[in-house]
């Protein structure tokens, strides 16, 4: 199976990129750091294949969707998290990041991957959402603005697939990531580590089918 991971280089997606490859499927992960990309080329090489992308930047996802085998599976795993702060507090530029990254770089991946599954007529696409996707929090609005609007955009998206074809909104859980600890410090340490929830949430990743499109779903014991 030929699978699309977007943010690869760090967190849940470096850590789905290993299981999916340990369990035999061909990874195709993008991310925005040189130096991580090298390292997974280095580790995981062809048939994957890791390439420098901003997913924020249309013209630079059009090329990869180009130079990609059109995917069975594409996991819009990217996105930014403020730092905690009300709303007022926090600058232009980061909420123009993160709403560029988070929503309209799922829209870029979307807009350029699905084509093609949809001339083939089968894929999944999974769209990462949150808990903070269909519940908020104090001091981060901008990262439950995106991942409500990463609900909504999975639900339209579904509405125009065709048969054969999945759009899914998945909340991976609470994760020990760098995102978490972002927004939760040292208390992020608590919860399971990224390479940890990988082992569950790729058998489920790949479970997934038609019947499961327009779906809110949460990963197992996440």
């Amino acid at each position: 199976m030929n699978i699309a991971i977007t943010g690869a280089t760090r967190g849940l997606g470096r850590a789905l990129v290993a299981e999916f490859a340990r369990h035999g499927h061909t990874v195709h992960g993008c991310g925005r750091s040189a130096d991580h990309i090298a390292a997974l080329a280095a580790e995981f090489p062809a048939p994957h294949s890791f390439h420098v992308v901003d997913i924020a930047d249309d013209a630079a996802v059009a090329a990869r969707a180009r130079a990609c085998p059109t995917p069975d599976l594409l996991i819009n795993n990217a996105a930014l998290m403020n730092d905690p702060a009300p709303l007022w507090e926090i600058p232009a530029a980061a909420l123009d990041r993160l709403m560029a990254v988070n929503v309209l770089g799922t829209m870029n991946t979307v807009r350029h991957f699905v084509p093609g599954m949809v001339k083939r007529g089968t894929g999944i696409i999974v769209n990462l959402s949150s808990g903070w996707g269909r519940s908020v929090s104090a001091g981060v609005g901008p990262y439950c603005t995106s991942k409500w609007a990463t609900e909504g955009l999975t639900k339209s998206l579904a509405a125009d697939l065709p048969a054969g074809l999945a759009a899914v909104a998945l909340n991976p859980g609470v994760i020990d990531t760098d995102m978490l600890r972002q927004a939760w410090a040292d208390e992020a340490g608590g919860y399971i580590k990224p390479a940890r929830w990988a082992t569950n949430a790729v058998p489920f990743l790949l479970l997934l089918g038609p019947a499961d499109n327009g779906k809110s779903l949460n990963v197992p014991g996440a």
